[in-house]
Formats: structure tokens, C-alpha cells, sequence
């Protein structure tokens, strides 16, 4: 009897295994035949780029295209977001797929006919609004996916949860939003969510390569804010202040001693920077007050922990020696849990991957510095997040146009291998559950 049960389990699994490469061949062929609409997805998204929390006509799109597959869709969450349920003709895990919707305040440089001319209000500034970062391609992606799933939804074993995000870059200050708030309104909930899974697109990456490791993939960030007050006075009498802007200088100066001489380099990497200082509004006119905003990262809780001491206790001290005082607000106005990939899942799903794009085409590279408000999902279930190649063929890493920056450029060509994974991931961890 019991031979008999280990050669009809064989049988069922061979089976499954089968008609699960039926799917994904199928799924292929989908994919392929969408690279036009994909294409034009991302353009009218890169040309019409909104920040977050304010991605209302972006939004839209999205909803309107997963109610025309049949779809059911939920809009409003964390302010602008939207969530897709796909349920398959039987029963089985529940997978969810994640794509952030913001732009950022960057003007645009690039020469492409469907370059953004937006501007907006930033920090109550005008700006130039771009895709930066490639969550327009992001958008597009996940678009084609769930049109490919929804078109073979009877053989679906599971549900598929869709959620677009807004606010990956950071909510403005005083808002709340991002997966932070996603995670709080419950999208990982009502169905639960079994495991998830994202990408990123990656413009120093060639085209058709994907780099996956488990573990700590991404860093953990605090931003800050240090405000540096000592005493004013006429620029020609120096004496008469407490200058904050030579305070200032110094503790930027010894902050830097923070991960040269305090972090343990051989273990994790780590970073302290200051980006913007403001101070003064005249040249000869020595200010009251200093404010300097930066950001830190960090891939452990101890070394969260250590460099935020030292942070604290550099600034405070170093202010205190110039008789000026030093207010540190750690973090300021977010904070992200390190992008932590479930070495499990990772484990298991990364055949998927390679199966996908080419044994040789998935790479496992070293930790990245940038930070990802997809590790709140992670915190909760077992995800996986991993790069996507956008970079043309024969590029240069080193030249690549960075992210965040007005000269950031992505090759679309390399989009259709994004689908083919996330509906490879989706239907191979449902194959595996049923088994």
C-alpha cells in the first residue's frame, strides 16, 4: 500500500509539474505579444510622472486597466494606492506583486521624445518632476503581468494580489505613506499573503540580467536632521557670535570618523551622509541656526544602533565645545527596515529565476547602500526583491547614468523579462504548494 501511495504522489507530481510548464510557456508567448503595450505604458507614465502621495491620475490608469481584465481592485489605500485581487480557478497560496508608482523631484536632462516637462510644488519649492528611479517601468511591468495571469486565471492554483504603492521615495514630511502605511491599512491581509515578491529595475545593469542574494539585500535608512543654533551677529565682527555655520563644518567633518573608525567594514557596510544644508541669507550676516538633513544606513540593528549614538554624540558635543547646542532628530521623517530577502524562499524560488533568464544571466552581487520601503513587507512575510537589468547591451556600469539623477535612462528592450519573472515566480510557488 504504501508503494502504491509513493507512485501515485510521483504521478501527481509529475503531472502538476507538467501543466505548470504548460502555464509558463503560455505565459511566455503572452508576454512577448504585450512588449508593445508595455512600452506604452511606461512612456505615458514617464511622461506624466506625479510624487507621491499625489499619483492620482497615475493611480487611475492602473485601476481602470485591472478592472478591464476582470479584476477585483481596491483604490485609496495609503492615499493614492491601488490593489488588484486575481483569485484562480482553484484553490491554493496567496502571491503578492509590488510596483511603487512616485516620481521624484528631479528635472528631467534626458533627450527622448516622451521626456517629462512636468513641474510641481516640492517643499514648497517648484520643481521638475522626472521618473528617476524607474518606477515607471516598475508600473508597466506589473500592468503586463496581471494582464498575462488574468488571461489564465482557470488555471491559476491561488490568488494573486497586485499592489501598486505610492510614496516608495519617502511621504513628504508631516504625511504618512508607502508600503509603512500600505502594511497598516492591511494589504498583506483579507486574503493573507502567503509570500511576496518585487523587482527593481537597474540602469548600471545590462539588459537581460538579473542579481538576486539572500539575506540583506538593501539597506536599512534613518534620515536626519541636525539643527545647529549658536548666536548671530554682523559678519565683520565674528567675535561677537556663536558662528553655526563653522560649528557646522565640524561636526560634518567628524561625522565621517563614524564609519571610518566606529563601524566594522569586514562585516556590513555602512554610511553617514550629510545632503542639504541651509543656513544664512546674507554674506555678511553670520545666522542664528544651521539645519543640515542627512541619511544613514546600515544592514544590522547593532550598527543602526551604534551610529545613531555616535551620530548624536558627535554633533552634541561637538556644538557643545563652540558654545552652540546641537538638536538631532534620528530619524527625522522615515525610517526603512533593511530589504531582508527570506534565505528560504530565496533558496527555493531561485531555479525560477534562472529558468527564466539563463543559469549565467542571474547574479548574486554584493549588498546595496539604497534602501527600499519593501522591507516593510518583508517584515511581515516572506518576500523576495531582486534587479532587473535596464541598461543597453555593451553599456558601461561605471558611465551608466545613476538613479535619482536628471540623466537617468533605462533600455525598455529588457522589460518583458521583468513579466516573465514575476509570472514564473507567481505560478512555480503555487506549483510547489499544491505539491
Amino acid at each position: 500500500m504504501k508503494k502504491f501511495c509513493l507512485i501515485a504522489f510521483s504521478l501527481f507530481s509529475l503531472a502538476v509539474s507538467a501543466q505548470n510548464t504548460k502555464l509558463k510557456v503560455t505565459a511566455a508567448a503572452k508576454a512577448d505579444a504585450l512588449q508593445a503595450k508595455l512600452v506604452a505604458w511606461r512612456r505615458d507614465f514617464h511622461q506624466n510622472p506625479e510624487l507621491g502621495n499625489r499619483e492620482v491620475r497615475t493611480s487611475g490608469i492602473i485601476a481602470k486597466h485591472l478592472q478591464s481584465l476582470g479584476i477585483d481592485v481596491k483604490t485609496g489605500i495609503a492615499t493614492t494606492g491601488v490593489v488588484g485581487i486575481l483569485k484562480g480557478g482553484k484553490p491554493g497560496p496567496v502571491v503578492a506583486l509590488r510596483a511603487d508608482m512616485d516620481g521624484l523631484p528631479v528635472t528631467e536632462r534626458v533627450n527622448l521624445p516622451f521626456a517629462s516637462k512636468i513641474k510641481t510644488t516640492y517643499n514648497g519649492q517648484e520643481v521638475g518632476t522626472m521618473h528617476a528611479c524607474g518606477h515607471d517601468s516598475h508600473m508597466a511591468i506589473l500592468m503586463a503581468v496581471a494582464e498575462v495571469l488574468s488571461s489564465i486565471k482557470k488555471d491559476l492554483t491561488g490568488t494573486v494580489k497586485f499592489i501598486f504603492q505610492p510614496a516608495e521615495e519617502g511621504a513628504p514630511y508631516g504625511e504618512k505613506g508607502g508600503a509603512e502605511e500600505m502594511v497598516k491599512q492591511g494589504v498583506l491581509t483579507n486574503p493573507n499573503v502567503d509570500a511576496i515578491f518585487g523587482l527593481h529595475i537597474n540602469s548600471s545593469l545590462e539588459v537581460g540580467t538579473i542579481t538576486c542574494r539572500p539575506g540583506g539585500t538593501m539597506a536599512g535608512v534613518n534620515d536626519m536632521m541636525i539643527t545647529v543654533k549658536g548666536k548671530s551677529s554682523h559678519g565683520a565682527y565674528p567675535w561677537q557670535s556663536i558662528d553655526p555655520v563653522v560649528v557646522s563644518a565640524q561636526i560634518i567633518s567628524s561625522l565621517q570618523t563614524v564609519v571610518s573608525r566606529n563601524v566594522n567594514l569586514t562585516q556590513n557596510p555602512a554610511v553617514v551622509t550629510i545632503g542639504a544644508i541651509k543656513g544664512g541669507t546674507r554674506f555678511n550676516i553670520i545666522p542664528e541656526a544651521v539645519e543640515m538633513q542627512g541619511t544613514l544606513r546600515f544592514f544590522t540593528g547593532a550598527d543602526e544602533k551604534l551610529i545613531t549614538q555616535r551620530v548624536k554624540q558627535i554633533a552634541e558635543k561637538t556644538a557643545e565645545a563652540y558654545n552652540a547646542t546641537a538638536d538631532v532628530k534620528i530619524p527625522y521623517s522615515n525610517h526603512y527596515p533593511v530589504t531582508y530577502n527570506n534565505p528560504e524562499l530565496t533558496a527555493k524560488m531561485l531555479p525560477t529565476l534562472q529558468g527564466t533568464a539563463g543559469k549565467d544571466k542571474v547574479l548574486q552581487v554584493p549588498p546595496v547602500t539604497g534602501a527600499e520601503d519593501f522591507s516593510f513587507y518583508q517584515e511581515k512575510v516572506p518576500g523576495i526583491f531582486f534587479f532587473l537589468g535596464g541598461m543597453p547591451k555593451g553599456g558601461n556600469a561605471l558611465t551608466a547614468p545613476p538613479h535619482h539623477t536628471p540623466d537617468f535612462f533605462i533600455d525598455e528592450s529588457g522589460f518583458t523579462l521583468g513579466v516573465k519573472a514575476l509570472c514564473n515566480l507567481t505560478l512555480d510557488y503555487m506549483a510547489a504548494a499544491k505539491k
